[in-house]
């Protein structure tokens, strides 16, 4: 396999990752994105004047307690690979009605690609 197609494999990896997590907020089953995430993976940002941060278990149950999002939909608007680091930002809208940019760093462990960190901004309401 050559470094380019190495590359791009990472990259459709890590895109996977990326719909697992966006399908457990259009279902609102934090169990439907667990999957994407390493079991020590981290939270950030501000919700209205509020810090979310800590374990991922916060957004977790975030994601139980709203329920689902049918008309949510994100676009995967970078992912940046390096070896067995990635980063990635996704832009979200209509989730729960708002509209967040997330922005992930993944790991490649145990040859799988999982997010260990999420640290997201909440635009304003319009």
């Amino acid at each position: 396999m050559t470094q380019a197609s190495a590359i791009a494999s990472d990259r459709d990896a890590i895109a996977r990752a990326l719909e697992t997590y966006i399908s457990g907020g259009v279902s609102g089953k934090s169990s439907d994105m667990q999957p994407a995430f390493h079991s020590t993976a981290t939270i950030h940002g501000y919700l209205g004047p509020d810090l979310i941060a800590g374990p991922i278990q916060g957004l977790f149950d975030w994601i139980d307690g709203n329920g689902p999002s049918p008309d949510l939909t994100c676009d995967i608007a970078n992912i940046d690979v390096f070896e067995t680091v990635a980063t990635a930002r996704v832009e979200c809208h209509n989730w729960s009605g708002h509209r967040f940019t997330d922005m992930f760093t993944l790991l490649k462990t145990d040859g799988e690609w999982k997010i260990v960190s999420k640290v997201f901004y909440l635009h304003p309401e319009h």
